[in-house]
């Protein structure tokens, strides 16, 4: 699927600056970490539920942590070397030798339609390719459902390449993969 560069830019303020997450910044700004637990916890149904000290090891093994606003949405990644104990993580692990593994993504309900999930892949993309990664991978829920990634990973481009049943059986999951594009992501760094 080919993005269309226009319609990536549509919806999401130029200005909305993306401001990384990291284990220092969580112990020195409790008010932030609660903060970002809350949005965190409010979509545990689709991203799993985390106390801080999870918290804190996601954001020291990640990738890329950043979030934007105050905590308008959050988005946490991992490469393929990180010391994560995810069924989902393991499963692209098992398969691929270099990834970006898009572990949570979620934006505040008042926050919505603004376009800031598609801001902070935009931002993940990018350093990606500055670190020569060309594969994004993530997991969207079939069993309880979720049509909304549904919607947003299609519109980014991102394919089915398996599935799996997690959790004992409580949660059906689709594997999808986004094969990124250099010359694509280039340009898409000077809209960012």
């Amino acid at each position: 699927m080919q993005l269309n560069l226009g319609e990536l830019a549509l919806g999401f303020g130029m200005s909305a600056e993306i401001v990384a997450i990291t284990k220092e910044v969580l112990a020195g700004d409790t008010a932030l970490a609660n903060k970002i637990l809350a949005l965190n916890n409010a979509h545990a149904q689709a991203l799993s539920w985390l106390d801080r000290d999870r918290l804190c090891h996601l954001v020291a093994q990640a990738f890329f942590a950043g979030r934007v606003g105050g905590v308008d949405g959050l988005l946490i990644a991992f490469d393929q070397n990180a010391d994560y104990d995810s069924p989902n993580f393991l499963w692209f692990q098992s398969r691929f030798s270099h990834f970006v593994y898009v572990d949570r993504v979620a934006v505040a309900p008042e926050a919505r339609g603004r376009g800031l999930a598609r801001r902070l892949y935009l931002e993940l993309f990018s350093k990606a390719a500055q670190r020569g990664h060309d594969k994004i991978v993530c997991e969207i829920n079939l069993t309880p459902p979720n049509p909304e990634s549904d919607a947003f990973h299609a519109a980014l481009g991102f394919l089915e390449i398996g599935s799996g049943s997690i959790h004992g059986g409580q949660k059906t999951v689709r594997y999808m993969a986004h094969q990124l594009n250099f010359e694509l992501v280039t340009q898409m760094t000077r809209l960012l």
